[in-house]
């Protein structure tokens, strides 16, 4: 694990200046203690990312769960909110008994592609206002309708207003545009230039240049206000620090309501990091593969032990993901030291993390936001045809204008809507061969598996056969043929003729001459060695 440290140790650095303002952000947008937030970050980082077997993946709190973590806290209060998330890891530890991590693999391509895009995007749109110190709403709030009243297209309205007429926050703007500066050449030409650019990151250097501008222009014009800053909790003293700390109220376990949101926080938890896993294994540029059951013993543990000191729910997280990836990460090992550097963080240097401005860390996450969604995508998307297209579209556009689980629920449908309609055109075709004799001569060759799906396409075939058809229905490589469509061809019998049709059928079993029944022809036991002619 040790093997890649040089890769691991610069990316982990990375993915914490991103995990912070989200964990932060995450628990604002559930209405959660903000230290829980910063818990679940911790938890996923060192628990998660110790017992996955995932090589790139980071977990934390998702933004995903925001919405169903703040109605339940409204409705039970945290602690026995926080029963609900330690039973929610235990039905996650049975899943992954039960090996229900196959089902993340039955999500088309085009609808992970789509996630990743949208995701990227969400990043964009939702990280402009914070750029130019506009945005009061918090970095973890990634749904389009926010907790403030306003949507994403709202606040991207009112950022571009700000920035025509001037009224943006001047320090965080030119910070911000330093930072983007910075993360540009050191990604573009410095890295190229020696190790030392390789193992130093461009988002530490970042951060660090915005911590010295912060400092060094207050009670000037250039002077950053406190809400535009990272917010982390500081402890008066050790006591104080403990205190924040909650545990949960297993008074209330037989309480019905807590038992739903336990189930909801397993399915929605378990469905994400499905999702994530085989998202972050697309994008791995070195093609290591996820075992899915351990991932959901991993994350049922994590929200066990997240539960019980009073953390957010965790799942696999595709922006801190993605940053690893991006950043050169390697092996576990980087989502490892992101955890201890969040904790050791948030003990020893509070008040100097209070003098990151948002705008820097917002820089830092346009790039991780575009990296998902680049414009090229777009057009290999396309160029792949409707088939994988229209999916792809449809769920960044769900993801964007409703939040991720719809958009993704959206894409599988319409993914399912064109396999459906696939079916229906592949369940065979038609070759005409010749007229000779007088006789259309057209052979129909039936698809390996053909079902109810396909009878209106094989009915209409059928009907429109003219007069005087010799007609050669091949069923060899037909594997399964489906009751309703041998219903349909021994019905078209008595139609071929009153219309002249002969029909041939020709299958594994043997050569048919004019068959008198389709349904005895397929429910007899077949002859052997011979031909049925």
């Amino acid at each position: 694990m040790f093997k890649y440290l040089k890769n691991d140790l610069p990316a982990s650095i990375v993915v914490f200046f991103v995990a912070l303002p989200l964990c932060l952000g995450i628990a604002l947008a559930s209405g959660a203690p903000l230290f829980s937030g910063l818990i679940a970050g911790i938890i996923g980082g060192i628990v998660v990312g110790a017992l996955s077997g995932s090589k790139i993946g980071v977990s934390g709190p998702a933004a995903g769960l925001a919405a169903i973590v703040f109605t339940a806290i409204q409705t039970l209060g945290y602690e026995d909110f926080l029963v609900a998330v330690v039973l929610g890891g235990i039905i996650q530890l049975i899943f992954g008994a039960l090996k229900a991590g196959i089902i993340g693999y039955y999500f088309p391509s085009s609808v992970i592609k789509g996630m990743l895009t949208g995701i990227g995007i969400i990043i964009i749109l939702k990280q402009i206002p914070h750029f130019f110190g506009m945005d009061k709403d918090p970095q973890g709030d990634f749904a389009f309708l926010q907790i403030d009243g306003e949507n994403t297209l709202t606040e991207l309205l009112k950022s571009i207003n700000a920035l025509i007429s001037g009224n943006v926050s001047l320090g965080a703007t030119v910070i911000a545009l330093i930072s983007m500066g910075i993360l540009l050449l050191w990604s573009n030409i410095l890295s190229k230039k020696g190790k030392i650019f390789q193992l130093v990151q461009g988002p530490l250097v970042a951060v660090v240049v915005g911590i010295i501008f912060y400092i060094f222009t207050q009670d000037s014009n250039l002077e950053i206000s406190v809400e535009h800053l990272v917010a982390v909790p500081v402890p008066d003293n050790f006591d104080s620090f403990l205190g924040q700390f909650n545990f949960p109220n297993f008074s209330a376990i037989t309480n019905p309501a807590i038992w739903v949101t336990a189930f909801t926080i397993a399915l929605v938890a378990s469905l994400e990091t499905l999702l994530c896993v085989e998202a972050t294994d697309k994008l791995d540029p070195h093609k290591n593969v996820t075992p899915t059951n351990r991932e959901l013993f991993a994350q049922g543990t994590g929200n066990v032990i997240s539960g019980l000191i009073g953390g957010l729910p965790i799942t696999q997280v595709i922006v801190r993901s993605s940053a690893n990836i991006q950043s050169g990460g390697r092996t576990k090992l980087s989502a490892i030291i992101h955890g201890f550097f969040l904790l050791i963080s948030v003990i020893l240097i509070p008040t100097l993390l209070n003098k990151i401005p948002l705008s820097v860390l917002a820089a830092i996450l346009f790039i991780v936001g575009y990296k998902l969604a680049k414009p090229a995508l777009f057009k290999k998307m396309y160029d792949l045809g409707w088939k994988q297209f229209i999916p792809f579209t449809v769920t960044v556009l769900g993801i964007v204008f409703i939040d991720l689980l719809y958009g993704i629920g959206l894409g599988l449908l319409v993914g399912i809507i064109v396999i459906l309609i696939k079916s229906y055109q592949n369940s065979h075709f038609l070759h005409i061969e010749d007229k000779s004799d007088g006789k259309h001569r057209i052979k129909m060759t039936f698809a390996e598996e053909v079902t109810f799906f396909n009878k209106g396409a094989i009915l209409k075939e059928l009907d429109s056969l003219p007069q005087d058809t010799k007609l050669e229905i091949n069923l060899v490589n037909t594997r399964y043929l489906d009751n309703d469509i041998i219903e349909i061809l021994d019905d078209f019998l008595f139609k071929a003729e009153e219309r002249n049709i002969d029909i041939k059928l020709v299958s594994e079993r043997g050569i048919v001459e004019k068959p008198a029944s389709f349904i005895k022809f397929f429910n007899e036991k077949p002859k052997s060695e011979r031909s049925l002619s």
